[in-house]
């Protein structure tokens, strides 16, 4: 049946994709079960779909697929070496003092290695050298974040394993075109060039136009703007909390106060790991609303010392008592999706979040109601036991303020040890790249190979490898991918790329190139880019072959253009880790990442022209 010259099979895809799209943008649930929905849409709907339930679920088999987890889990052996630590501490101590040392080592470091580790858990790892690296330079944080993120993308565009989009790619490559899977180095030369060239943009304009957000030396307190939630009250003689431990009290409160240290003759005990009781002339550091606060204050009979502010010195130094501290929520977190009363950090961990930073909104208030996010940024009373622990299992990004100061002071190998399977877990992963290269194996095959290593040398253990994976990804991964089959299947990526063409009648060739890449960057940067790049393959070689042009050159524009969002904290997920810590708002991306993305749009499809040819 046909609809308006659209076949209905067509219509019904399209009608999916603008559903899909819709739930991507607006996040109302989480992108991976969205493309479990995918999945069941496709299948429930074979009869105009045409994609049945071995093909709707044939994502989770497809090689890209099981490339990519691998890939998450060779990286994790690389990350548990300590090398990458090890590096950005020399980083710290190299650059301290200079604004332009410090910006030129975050972007020249994290390109090169974003190109054979996944970038998501570098930029993990150097978010918190990063920002002590600028309290050390006297520059604002927010100076070389943005920085730091884009370059772990241009880094993405190297290899084969630089990102995920690259190895769908290949996959899409071996299965649309008669060339096969893409070459582990095939493409490296252009992106040394596209490299540079950002690099170059990130040291001058670049640097130029990123703001500085968040003051130097700024007091965490004032940077969360909980001057008003942030008491001290002293325990009167008629108070009803005389007695009581903090436990018994938050038990017979119905306030939504928090209590956070008891304070005693110069003596400081931390409420959560505490049970004195209290006395006359304790003085309590309380947090709430200022309406919970004064119904607090009202009720227990306290008195509120109103000129003694609370701030960051309030909660000692880091390392030797609680402490405040910025904490970044990763994509694997156990936490994400999971309330903090659930995840009761208070009582496992002896760490209070205080405030939440996300996509530019503070949340204060309820905070045990929130389910947390990726890209969250938490301001958490913390003490050093949670703080190493989070540091190892990487379930919290712990910025720290003072890694450099302990660098100094215990020496580098005691801050940052060197794993002795170091060298065995560097020699695994030359291997897979290797093997792949030289087309000993496939890629897919050369990764397994190097996660079975890593487990059984010791180098990785398999909680963590599992623990590595970005299970959200591989699914959403898995459910786009059958969304692609169904474009082709039902003509639809022949009716987008006919409109596509269309334009040919009035544009050169390459300006078509330019075009594509153009639209499946904005695409990218408003969806996912492994959503995009499913979508826009199958249209690129689709209109390719109508143009009788070069299908591998289109596609290479598709996968370059995917893999470089730059303009919106949720094109990518680096930017989303970036986000909270550097205070940025929403426009700070279109202004800095939109002048680079543009002009990477013309380097790409020119170098893409030069070398491979239309």
């Amino acid at each position: 049946m046909v609809v308006a010259g659209i076949p209905i099979g067509a219509l019904v895809v399209f009608a999916l994709i603008g559903v899909a799209l819709i739930l991507f943008v607006s996040e109302i649930i989480p992108n991976d079960i969205t493309a479990i929905g995918i999945i069941f849409a496709l299948a429930a709907l074979e009869p105009w779909t045409q994609v049945g339930p071995r093909a709707a679920i044939s994502g989770f088999a497809n090689t890209a697929t099981i490339t990519i987890v691998a890939m998450y889990m060779l990286s994790a052996g690389i990350q548990d070496t300590g090398l990458v630590q090890r590096l950005g501490l020399h980083l710290a101590a190299f650059t301290k003092g200079s604004e332009t040392r410090a910006l030129a080592a975050t972007v020249v470091t994290t390109g090169p290695i974003a190109g054979f580790i996944n970038n998501t858990p570098v930029v993990a790892v150097f978010i918190p050298m990063i920002s002590d690296l600028a309290r050390q330079s006297g520059i604002s944080p927010s100076k070389l974040l943005l920085p730091l993120s884009y370059a772990a993308i241009l880094g993405g565009t190297l290899t084969l394993i630089g990102t995920s989009t690259n190895l769908l790619a290949s996959e899409l490559a071996a299965t649309l075109l008669p060339r096969g899977p893409i070459g582990m180095f095939e493409f490296t030369a252009l992106g040394v060039v596209i490299l540079i060239i950002g690099t170059v943009y990130l040291m001058t304009v670049g640097r130029w136009l990123t703001p500085a957000r968040v003051p130097v030396d700024a007091d965490l307190v004032e940077e969360f703007d909980l001057e008003d939630h942030l008491a001290q009250l002293r325990i009167r003689k008629d108070s009803a909390v005389i007695g009581f431990t903090v436990d018994e009290l938050d038990e017979v409160t119905e306030a939504d106060v928090t209590i956070l240290q008891i304070r005693r003759n110069g003596e400081v005990f931390l409420a959560t790991d505490t049970d004195q009781r209290l006395q006359h002339d304790d003085i309590l550091i309380v947090h709430g609303s200022l309406q919970a606060l004064n119904r607090f204050r009202e009720k227990q009979q306290l008195s509120h010392l109103l000129r003694e502010d609370v701030t960051e010195e309030t909660f000692g130094a880091s390392f030797s008592s609680d402490t405040l501290a910025k904490a970044v929520v990763p994509e694997i977190s156990p936490f994400v999706g999971e309330t903090l009363a659930v995840a009761r950090l208070q009582k496992f961990h002896r760490t209070t979040v205080l405030a939440i930073r996300r996509e530019g909104e503070l949340i204060r208030t309820d905070l045990n109601e929130i389910e947390l996010e990726a890209g969250d940024t938490l301001l958490v009373q913390t003490i050093p036991d949670a703080i190493r622990y989070f540091r190892e299992t990487g379930d919290l990004v712990l910025i720290e303020e003072d890694a450099f100061d302990r660098l100094i002071e215990d020496g580098i190998e005691e801050v940052a040890p060197l794993s002795p399977k170091a060298p065995i877990a560097v020699a695994i992963m030359a291997a897979v790249i290797a093997a792949a290269a030289l087309n000993v194996f496939s890629i897919v095959i050369a990764a397994l190979g190097g996660v079975f290593l890593m487990i059984v040398t010791g180098c990785l253990s398999p909680p963590d490898a599992y623990d590595a994976v970005s299970w959200n990804i591989i699914f959403l991964l898995a459910g786009v991918i059958p969304l692609g089959l169904a474009m082709e299947a039902t003509g639809g990526a022949a009716l987008i790329s006919a409109a596509l063409v269309a334009t040919a009648d009035v544009l050169p060739l390459l300006a078509v190139l330019l075009l594509f890449y153009i639209v499946t960057g904005l695409l990218a940067n408003v969806i996912t880019p492994v959503a995009t790049i499913v979508l826009m393959i199958p249209v690129a070689v689709e209109a390719a072959q109508r143009l009788d042009a070069n299908g591998f050159a289109f596609l290479l524009a598709v996968m370059f253009a995917s893999a470089t969002s730059f303009m919106t904290p949720v094109g990518y997920q680096t930017n989303l880790m970036v986000y909270g810590p550097g205070d940025y708002e929403f426009t700070d991306f279109l202004k800095v990442g939109g002048p680079l993305q543009f002009m990477l749009a013309v380097v790409t499809t020119v170098g893409i022209a030069t070398i491979w040819g239309l």
